[in-house]
């Protein structure tokens, strides 16, 4: 079981530091590794652990290296857009993830199965040693739920990630009692707790959800209504709830979680009662100023002392060239130039950004811009998200009014007014998705989306979309950002689509692990 032990490694692989900035638990400055004894003696120690729970999720590592942002960084994020069409992959980076090419032994997939289980073990482990804490007096109970509601939400958020690439989508419950994702809810750091972990199996796609929800439904009970953007709160947790509902098709207990967050006002504005959120008023309002805005409810903080490094950086690996980006995946004139993305809409001229000096003149997200200090934090949950998860869910439940309305206040900041939904449009899910990839375009909700909708009987993109093949493969597609503009016809997929019922649908479980745990040996997905 050596592959358990390295993987879910123990308290000595969190990042205690000193904080230069009390706003980014990220921004930190090294400070001395304590010994176990030590780490929870103080409640200032206390909260170095927590600030290292956060660290491991935004940064990671690559093969136990460099950051690279796999948990909630960069690297998820990029990798969840590379999966879908709505980009294209110009460089060899995510070549393999872009074109399905994954193994058991390949980086990419490897590194997230890692490193997400690295963070449940740090928050399982961090969940114990508060517990002990407020035992020893150390830290009130009150302290201590409020930690511990933080370490649940990072648990369950991880283990919902691991499930979009590793097992079956719920599918309303066709996919029930399919492989879910060993639920991990001890720490490893000793001979018992890592043979513990090897008799944990898959389980089921429903029962790991069951336990999210729980991790959720606790966190809410415990976490405070107002917190940082950066840190876990109520908010959060009632928001995430929505998420993982939508991929259950559970319409009606996404409702009644939005209402929690005022997603059943009737005047077409809307306001969080918990939390305060609502959306700001301009588009790129999340992305200019992602420390302190009204709509995101949860990000990951990066800071300039403790960035995620070039590879692991936001707007490094996103952005184009000529500014300071990589120039690796660039917007797929496809989505850029969709009949449902309506002229004048501001986020093009908000949020994308043609590169006018680099190798490839495409447009690129302008989301993520400090391509210095990389201190961009990751967007994980924004209200925004909520409106459009709740307007679904009124919709396939045949409340079409409420639905509009929340469709149309994220629409409509956007959008110019001769193009806004005056009634209801003959597909209004359908107008529902389309918003969605146009608003979390290279925010990683794609694959989650094509994840959830593969068996939708209206819905479904089939499996893996077909994908562009960048020019410099020889495909069709120019470098020279003549393929961009409004109305111009749709570029061919070179790269074929792959069906939902073709294995490589799934990501492997990687190699080390399977052949050092017999149950996941026997439980490892379909033909890897």
């Amino acid at each position: 079981m050596k592959r358990i032990n390295k993987t879910l490694i123990l308290l000595s692989g969190l990042v205690f530091a000193t904080s230069s900035c009390k706003d980014s638990f990220t921004e930190l400055g090294p400070y001395n590794r304590l010994s176990e004894a030590a780490i929870f003696d103080t409640p200032e120690n206390v909260e170095l652990a927590a600030n290292g729970v956060y660290s491991q999720a935004a940064i990671g590592t690559y093969a136990g290296g460099a950051g690279r942002g796999y948990p909630f960084g960069a690297a998820s994020i990029q990798q969840a857009e590379v999966r879908g069409e709505d980009v294209v992959n110009l460089e060899q980076f995510y070549q393999i993830t872009y074109e399905a090419t994954y193994s058991t032994t390949s980086a990419n997939n490897t590194n997230h199965w890692d490193q997400l289980y690295n963070l449940i073990n740090q928050a399982n482990l961090f969940i114990e040693g508060v517990r002990g804490a407020e035992s020893a007096g150390i830290i009130t109970p009150e302290a201590a739920n409020v930690y511990e509601g933080e370490a649940r939400f990072l648990r369950a958020l991880s283990h919902h990630e691991l499930l979009l690439h590793f097992s079956l989508p719920y599918a309303e419950g066709a996919n029930a009692g399919a492989y879910g994702v060993p639920y991990r809810d001890f720490g490893i750091n000793s001979t018992e707790t890592v043979e513990r972990a090897s008799t944990v199996d898959r389980g089921t796609v429903a029962g790991t959800y069951e336990k999210i929800l729980a991790d959720l439904d606790y966190a809410e009970s415990v976490l405070p209504a107002n917190s940082p953007i950066n840190r876990a709160g109520k908010g959060a947790a009632i928001g995430l709830k929505t998420r993982i509902k939508l991929h259950l098709g559970d319409w009606a207990g996404v409702i009644a979680e939005g209402t929690k967050l005022g997603t059943d006002a009737t005047g077409g504005t809307f306001t969080s009662p918990i939390g305060s959120y609502s959306l700001t008023a301009s588009p790129d309002g999340p992305f200019t100023n992602y420390s302190n805005n009204t709509e995101s409810i949860f990000s990951i903080a990066n800071g300039q002392n403790s960035n995620p490094g070039t590879n692991g950086s936001l707007a490094r690996m996103l952005g184009p060239a000529g500014p300071g980006g990589r120039g690796l995946v660039s917007t797929s004139p496809n989505l850029y130039n969709a009949s449902f993305w309506v002229a004048g809409d501001l986020r093009r001229e908000l949020l994308q950004v043609q590169d006018e000096t680099g190798t490839y003149r495409h447009f690129f997200t302008k989301k993520y811009t400090d391509y210095t200090t990389q201190s961009d934090w990751a967007p994980i949950l924004r209200y925004a998200e909520v409106l459009l998860n709740v307007s679904e869910a009124y919709a396939r439940t045949g409340n079409t009014g409420q639905a509009l309305l929340l469709l149309n206040a994220v629409r409509d900041r956007s959008v110019p007014a001769d193009a806004r939904f005056t009634s209801a449009p003959t597909d209004l899910i359908q107008a529902i998705l389309n918003e969605r990839r146009i608003e979390f375009a290279a925010e990683g909700r794609r694959w989650p989306d094509i994840h959830r909708l593969v068996l939708d009987p209206d819905y479904s993109t089939g499996g893996i979309p077909a994908k562009i093949k960048s020019g410099a493969w020889g495909g069709v597609f120019q470098n020279d950002g003549s393929d961009y503009g409004v109305g111009k016809p749709a570029i061919a997929a070179e790269i074929p689509a792959i069906p939902y019922s073709d294995y490589r649908f799934l990501w492997p479980i990687n190699n080390t692990e399977v052949t050092t745990n017999p149950i996941l040996a026997n439980q490892q997905n379909p033909n890897y």
